[in-house]
């Protein structure tokens, strides 16, 4: 059972839109639609939205990407749970734009975020959410990429993997990863 959903991201109005930044437009989406209240825990390194009525924690650490399995490994010990209670949902380089994939376990796949979570975890098996962004076209550096807010033309498309994204979470917090996996593993368009 889902206890803690894990939105990636790096903390800070410059990286509010960005790319990389989705895991954090996806963990609010889901908080709004569970009316979840916000608070700020400064021994995890967080900030969590309790749900209450849900028994679930939405978390968007603020140790920026790179550092974020310094966050997740401090929920879990302050909350005494086990990795495969987390679902943590991120951007991915290697899905085009507008696919979304649920999966129970998985390497970092070169993701720096999910690779500090996986290090300081010491395991690779807790559940994830990977988000489609796509990878830059011509010479477009990856980290200029994923710091970049999407353009005009993608916007429309976006906002609804944000809100395919969150109802998927949602799908999983009610009835688990194998029930949604059909829901949740879409292109969206």
């Amino acid at each position: 059972m889902i206890k803690v959903v894990v939105g990636l991201g790096n903390p800070g109005k410059q990286y509010e839109y960005t790319r990389h930044n989705i895991g954090f437009m996806v963990a609010d989406a889901v908080a709004s639609q569970l009316r979840c209240g916000k608070k700020y825990i400064e021994k995890s390194f967080s900030h969590i939205y309790e749900c209450l009525n849900h028994d679930v924690f939405i978390v968007k650490p603020q140790t920026y990407m790179n550092n974020s399995g310094v966050a997740v490994k401090n929920l879990i010990e302050d909350y005494n749970l086990t990795p495969d209670e987390i679902l943590v949902i991120y951007d991915d380089l290697d899905l085009p734009l507008g696919t979304i994939k649920l999966r129970k376990k998985g390497s970092s796949g070169g993701h720096k975020g999910m690779q500090s979570i996986i290090e300081n975890l010491k395991t690779e098996n807790f559940p994830r959410l990977r988000i489609g962004i796509g990878r830059p076209e011509g010479k477009e550096q990856v980290a200029e990429y994923v710091l970049s807010p999407f353009s005009k033309s993608e916007q429309i498309l976006v906002e609804k993997v944000i809100q395919h994204a969150a109802q998927c979470v949602i799908n999983v917090l009610k009835y688990g990863i194998d029930k949604s996996m059909n829901f949740c593993n879409q292109k969206i368009v």
